[in-house]
């Protein structure tokens, strides 16, 4: 029984991707089909690296890092693949929660301001 394959475009109609993205994914290395001519053939590796990718990037982690955690599954224990994810997690939540930060302290001049301007047309003195 052979493996399933699958073409660019059905994998671009599944993952809601254009082939173009595809491709770029192959150029970052996430990803390598083999060749049938100019048709690339991707097989169910391919096809879950991408998935991973796509993961990933919902998370926000950089196509470095997500290349990196996906190779380790083929050379690293699985052991050493969840340690390094735990770590990249934990600096992903990190800058998440300084963004989070700095977004409340901007809405809350924003709400400072808009007060003023408020106040200002309402023709009130501001203190």
């Amino acid at each position: 029984m052979t493996e399933p394959t699958y073409t660019i475009t059905e994998l671009a109609r599944e993952f809601e991707l254009t082939p173009r993205a595809i491709r770029y994914y192959e150029d970052q290395g996430l990803i390598a089909p083999d060749r049938a001519g100019v048709q690339r053939i991707y097989t169910r590796r391919d096809r879950t690296r991408l998935r991973l990718t796509l993961r990933g990037k919902r998370l926000g982690l950089s196509l470095a890092e997500i290349r990196e955690l996906i190779d380790m599954y083929d050379t690293a224990p699985e052991s050493s693949q969840l340690a390094r994810l735990l770590e990249v997690l934990e600096h992903r939540r990190a800058k998440l929660a300084q963004q989070r930060e700095d977004i409340e302290a901007v809405l809350g001049e924003l709400d400072e301001f808009e007060t003023q301007c408020r106040s200002l047309l309402s023709g009130k003195q501001i203190s």
